[in-house]
């Protein structure tokens, strides 16, 4: 779909004078010009109605009518981003909102949490061969990384990857016994439920961590729901984040509580690499 407002604010400089004070007219208030007749428009700008088809064509749009209806979606697609509201500009409440709000989403991940959904994800990790860990486009990506980390330090056989052709094809050549955990903080991820879907027709046990009710959750044989409210500032990253970490973690230590004294070894073995190599004693954490 056409991002017309997109599409006006990052091509304005390369416009004419008269294509220029039509997208001022525009981006200044999207609502009113959705009401506006192409006549209406062009008088507004004070160019003629000639004028007003020639920049809808530029656009990449048929005719006006088609402008209107592109330009209402991407209004519709794009709300909070229009008029954003005003938050915190000085570093001591930038900080406090950020802080505050990681220490809500923890409390009210903590609240949410499916213990026996947990317990049922544990014991097929550690009863598996091989775990392969799904996730792309930014924070899923890194949980995909972050589960990889947890687990080969217990010992376990584990592989992680963003990229949705390699999860495809690594589910087409995974062995029996495999099992696949996938995250997707919008559950919208088309690819990744398709690549979920495959896992299922090979009979690969499918633990998946989004949101509840979304298409990639739909995929799931144990699902770990992680649910929150997004931000209303737009210019505050995401705190879905850190309910997804803390998730990976209370997972990866119910794993590693179950396997018991061969993770201990394993995470032994890590250890003393590290102390010889880089630390000198054990009161660093087990990485970096």
């Amino acid at each position: 779909m056409l991002d017309i407002v997109g599409l006006l604010q990052t091509e304005k400089d390369a416009f004419t004078r008269s294509e220029r004070a039509l997208t001022e007219i525009v981006l200044a208030d999207v609502d009113s010009v959705l009401k506006m007749s192409i006549v209406d428009l062009a008088a507004e700008a004070e160019v003629s109605p000639p004028t007003v088809t020639r920049f809808c064509r530029r656009l990449g749009c048929d005719s006006y009518a088609d402008f209107k209806v592109r330009l209402a979606q991407s209004r519709f697609v794009g709300q909070r981003y229009f008029a954003p509201k005003a938050g915190p500009t000085s570093v001591p409440e930038i900080a406090q909102g950020v802080v505050n709000g990681i220490q809500s989403i923890i409390y009210e991940t903590f609240e949410q949490l499916d213990f026996n959904a947990v317990e049922r994800a544990a014991e097929s990790i550690v009863k598996s061969n091989y775990v392969l860990a799904f996730g792309s486009g930014g924070a899923s990506s890194m949980m995909a990384g972050e589960i990889e980390t947890r687990l080969f330090r217990l010992g376990l056989r584990v592989a992680s990857t963003d990229d949705h052709q390699l999860q495809l094809m690594r589910v087409a050549a995974a062995p029996a016994g495999t099992v696949i955990i996938g995250f997707s903080l919008s559950g919208n991820n088309a690819q990744l439920a398709k690549t979920l879907t495959v896992a299922g027709e090979y009979g690969l046990t499918r633990v998946v961590a989004t949101r509840s009710g979304s298409i990639v959750s739909a995929q799931a044989d144990i699902l770990l729901p992680v649910n929150w409210h997004e931000n209303t500032d737009i210019l505050r990253p995401t705190p879905g984040r850190y309910a997804f970490l803390a998730t990976v973690d209370v997972l990866a230590q119910t794993v590693a509580t179950r396997l018991g004294p061969s993770a201990v070894a394993s995470m032994r073995r890590i250890k003393h690499q590290l102390v010889v190599n880089r630390d000198g004693d054990d009161a660093q954490p087990l990485g970096d």
